[in-house]
């Protein structure tokens, strides 16, 4: 498989609503979506009335997908104005503590709040997935183990929720946190065909324990309705350019496991892989990770050279390599979204700073 074979990229963002006055989450989202359809823009309603999702039409080049998630978000902040909220990409809002909430009023929505109780009322939490063109299914599917122990690496470098209902988690990424509480969710599994994984599929809603396909939430599932890989293991991120960084990054991942996919070295236990989400979940860049070639430890800057090294030729190929490291240097050096929240809050102790920093963020180069 080349590079080209696929080379498609398109993402999916979501975004937090937050009243301009308390910074907390504002169930706002239908008059969102009424501003967004007088600007005829593109935006469509998630889990939770405080919550929207963007997604770009499918691209090939990272500047393509640049121009596409800066088009969407230019649309969202400008609807977010009219209805008089700020908009914020990050896993969680870090503002007060969140009222209990009721689930958009769509059908899919309503029936999985009251089906997983708690667990659906308290997904306030926000994602960044890329979507990475792999036409043969039985590739995707035989692509997930060889992404398994490198997904980390792309959650440390995305972790920005750290503040959850208020208070600091300790987390950098307290969103994978609560995202592993569905059924499905944390890494994927090893499938010995494409048919042994649609049989799970399967199986999982006949059983009631999914309501249906969409509800595989692996950090990395072939999509139930398009011939791509989904990459959902990151955090939503604020800065424009880092949605790009690891837009690119996960397109290099899969392109390098795909190819992978014949070959049969030894691969990390499952238990490995998600104590290895764990450990990234929980400090970011700011400890260490677990080494995605074998069970040690690793400063998490090494981690990321490594990571770096694995998709270099895959980088290379499809021209994205400057962009491409030269952006996770910068998301190093920086830190992480969770490290510069918490550096807000340390100044004055309050989370308002916090949400009006992300608010600027996220709006930045539109």
């Amino acid at each position: 498989m080349t590079a080209g074979d696929a080379v498609t990229i398109g993402v999916e963002e979501e975004f937090h609503l937050a009243e301009p006055v308390a910074r907390s989450l504002a169930p706002t989202a239908d008059q969102v979506l009424a501003a967004v359809a007088e600007l005829d823009s593109e935006v469509t309603a998630e889990l939770q009335r405080s919550q929207v999702e963007t997604a770009t039409p499918v691209c090939r080049t990272l500047d393509e997908l640049a121009g596409r998630v800066a088009d969407r978000r230019r649309g969202l902040v400008a609807a977010a104005d009219r209805a008089g909220v700020g908009v914020v990409a990050a896993g969680t809002l870090p503002g007060p503590s969140a009222p209990v909430q009721e689930p958009y009023p769509k059908p899919r929505y309503e029936r999985l709040v009251a089906e997983y109780a708690e667990v659906g009322r308290e997904q306030l939490v926000c994602a960044l997935q890329v979507q990475v063109g792999v036409a043969d299914r039985e590739l995707a599917v035989a692509a997930l183990p060889r992404l398994a122990p490198w997904l980390p690496v792309l959650l440390a470098l995305s972790a920005s929720s750290p503040f959850y209902a208020g208070h600091d988690t300790g987390y950098a990424s307290y969103r994978s946190v609560i995202w592993s509480r569905w059924p499905t969710g944390g890494p994927p599994l090893a499938f010995r065909s494409a048919a042994e994984y649609d049989d799970l599929v399967t199986d999982l809603v006949a059983s009631g324990t999914i309501a249906d396909p969409g509800m595989i939430y692996f950090d990395v599932r072939p999509s139930a309705r398009y011939p791509t890989l989904e990459v959902r293991v990151c955090d939503a991120v604020p800065l424009l350019d880092d949605v790009v960084t690891l837009a690119g990054a996960a397109r290099a991942l899969v392109i390098t496991a795909v190819r992978e996919a014949g070959a049969a070295p030894p691969m990390p236990r499952p238990e490995l892989v998600r104590a290895a989400r764990w450990r990234a979940g929980r400090s970011g860049l700011a400890d260490v990770l677990v080494d995605p070639r074998g069970a040690r430890a690793l400063p998490a800057r090494e981690a990321v050279g490594v990571l770096l090294e694995h998709l270099r030729p895959a980088l290379d190929e499809l021209g994205d390599a400057d962009r491409v490291v030269t952006g996770v240097e910068d998301m190093v050096r920086r830190g992480t979204s969770a490290d510069r929240q918490r550096a807000a809050y340390a100044h004055r102790e309050r989370l308002e700073d916090v949400v009006d920093g992300l608010v600027a963020e996220t709006r930045a180069a539109l």
